[in-house]
């Protein structure tokens, strides 16, 4: 693996916890590295995260706009993978794990997506609910297209929020200026998420990932998740899903403690 000082980004890495097990955590698009901290609050003990910030996120440089933001994210991924690793990734970090279980299955010793925004996977067996994301995510795209990066922001946010998620302005300025500041990433990933242009759906690719699979997704999240989530537990050798009640999108941050229990019991299936 390639080392971090390497990359033509070098990017930020946080640890969290000083446990046995080795965790590689992938945060969501617009959040950052520190996503993890409540989650890693409680599996400390039992595990050491190593979670990098993805470029125009968190204490990473701006992306360069060079090649596929998905490719180079996946390329700071695979430099922190240097030992056989559990791997958690969520929503669009979610996506950067699955390519890393299928790429190098050998270092990945268990795979968490929770809320993996794969849509080529609905795509396939519920285009109805791709085209209902479609319309939902309308308001956010014409923001973002008329240069508005802070409605854009504001209004993505509430889309993948929930009835009792902090509103726009109660949010802490640092956090809202951290979302407008990655915003702008969210439709370069289109041909990545929407088209599969890793090619991961392509017969017999996702046969690579043999490890032990753990789809988590909120009960309250878009219900286009629901297609993903269960339509990427059919694709898997081993995978299975839970369902966190009560949650949306964000559960790793909102339900941290039902999120460690669901991972502890994928761990125990790892070893």
């Amino acid at each position: 693996m390639r080392d971090i000082a390497s990359l033509p980004q070098p990017v930020h890495v946080s640890t969290f916890g000083h446990g046995p097990r080795q965790v590689l955590a992938l945060h969501c698009t617009i959040a950052h590295s520190g996503a993890w901290k409540g989650l890693a609050r409680i599996l400390g003990d039992e595990a050491r995260f190593t979670a990098p910030d993805m470029l125009s996120h968190g204490r990473s440089p701006d992306w360069d706009g060079q090649g596929c933001f998905q490719d180079r994210i996946l390329q700071n991924a695979e430099a922190c993978l240097d030992t056989r690793s559990d791997v958690i990734g969520h929503s669009f970090g979610a996506t950067v794990a699955l390519r890393l279980a299928v790429e190098h299955p050998d270092r990945v010793r268990s795979l968490t997506m929770v809320e993996p925004v794969f849509f080529a996977v609905a795509c396939q067996d519920a285009p109805e609910l791709i085209e209902q994301h479609g319309r939902d995510a309308k308001p956010y795209i014409t923001a973002l297209e008329s240069g508005d990066k802070a409605l854009a922001a504001r209004l993505f946010n509430r889309m993948w929020s929930t009835a009792d998620s902090p509103r726009w302005p109660d949010l802490p300025e640092a956090t809202r200026a951290a979302m407008i500041r990655g915003i702008h990433i969210v439709p370069t990933v289109d041909n990545a998420l929407f088209e599969d242009s890793a090619g991961l759906l392509r017969p017999g690719i996702l046969d690579r990932v043999t490890m032990p699979v753990l789809l988590l997704r909120g009960a309250l999240s878009h219900p286009v998740m629901t297609a993903i989530s269960q339509g990427l537990v059919r694709r898997l050798p081993e995978a299975r899903e839970a369902v966190i009640d009560g949650a949306g999108h964000m559960l790793p941050i909102t339900h941290p403690e039902e999120t460690a229990q669901q991972i502890r019991s994928l761990w125990a299936r790892a070893g």
